[in-house]
């Protein structure tokens, strides 16, 4: 049924779309698990999406880390040519 893949060291099954739908529950409670699972689509079966598990949902995340430790000035209009913006 499934196809074994591996991104960054971690086992993904893969699977057609009409094999999630058969099996929605089921894919569902990997995911609940741990586990990622790579969607394929069409007669070519290409990958077009993975499902995967919201990780740290009760983390609150820092914002302002950088605070008063980095300023930045701009000068002018802030416009710039291309060659500026390119290095040239």
């Amino acid at each position: 049924m499934a196809t074994i893949f591996y991104v960054k060291n971690m086992k993904v099954k893969a699977l057609t779309v009409a094999e999630i739908k058969a099996h929605f529950s089921d894919v569902l409670v990997r995911v609940k698990n741990g586990e990622s699972v790579k969607i394929l689509y069409g007669k070519s079966k290409q990958p077009i999406a993975m499902i995967v598990p919201i990780r740290n949902m009760d983390s609150t995340r820092q914002i302002g880390v950088l605070d008063g430790k980095a300023t930045f000035i701009i000068n002018g209009d802030g416009k710039i040519s291309e060659e500026e913006f390119l290095g040239i």
